[in-house]
């Protein structure tokens, strides 16, 4: 199966990193925040990879083509313009980049990869900017067995974002950001059947709007419960907290 990652926004709060390289290339321990997202899906037997690129997206092309060299440790023999890689490292991953536009909405860059998923069972989907211990594996098994279009993972938020209407396991309607409180919320770790790429319009669709609506409202989204670690990384502080977190080596996120 594989993980679409939406890799391609412009990060504006964080404009002091952002500047100079894309929000998913914002280090953890380290490692850009994009590298621990699929560590997670590959330790739950997900490999295959299209990352849609956008903003700077040239960047995360340069770190995949480099890996090994940001990876292993190397010597340069000057003289014989030479290089040795030791202790080379290396991910079983396949790793597809896709130029899905500077200004494309979450849904078009969805649309722009539908060459890539289209005739795939189902596809996970993410966004650069967050990690759990989700039980992905768990969430492909809930979607297979209940045979709707969409599947997202419903987590106890640490701040305000897309609230549930649940009935059931059955999403009855989806508000993204609503002013009230929700007692669930989107987590943003989907799995997707090629089907909803028919609600995606063009480059300007928002995915949290218009299609996770009308698949409540035709009764296709459907959330497989997370009552474990998750945490975006919306803010400097977000981003201070799940660094705190690998140092105190309490990165509940690893579990590979």
């Amino acid at each position: 199966m594989k993980a679409v990652i939406l890799a391609g926004g412009l990060g504006t709060r964080f404009s002091e990193e952002t500047s100079v390289r894309p929000k998913p290339m914002i280090e953890i321990g380290g490692k850009p925040i994009l590298w621990h997202i699929m560590k997670i899906y590959s330790a739950n037997g997900v490999r295959d990879f299209v990352i849609c690129c956008g903003y700077k997206g040239y960047v995360i092309k340069e770190y995949f083509a480099n890996y090994f060299l940001h990876t292993s440790d190397v010597t340069f023999h000057m003289a014989e313009n030479r290089m040795e890689v030791h202790q080379r490292r290396s991910e079983p991953w396949n790793v597809t980049l896709v130029d899905t536009g500077d200004a494309s909405m979450t849904g078009g860059r969805i649309k722009r990869v539908a060459d890539y998923v289209r005739e795939e069972e189902a596809f996970c989907m993410t966004y650069g900017d967050g990690v759990g211990d989700i039980d992905i594996a768990g969430s492909i098994a809930f979607h297979r067995r209940h045979g709707k279009h969409a599947t997202l993972t419903a987590a106890i938020p640490p701040g305000r974002f897309g609230a549930l209407d649940m009935d059931g396991d059955r999403v009855a309607s989806f508000l993204e950001k609503p002013a009230g409180d929700g007692s669930a919320i989107n987590a943003g770790f989907f799995v997707l059947s090629p089907a909803v790429l028919d609600y995606i319009d063009d480059d300007s669709t928002i995915w949290e709007q218009e299609p996770l609506r009308n698949l409540a409202a035709d009764g296709q989204l459907m959330a497989f419960h997370h009552s474990g670690f998750w945490q975006p990384m919306d803010t400097l502080r977000d981003k201070q907290k799940l660094e705190s977190h690998w140092e105190a080596g309490d990165a509940q996120w690893k579990v590979w």
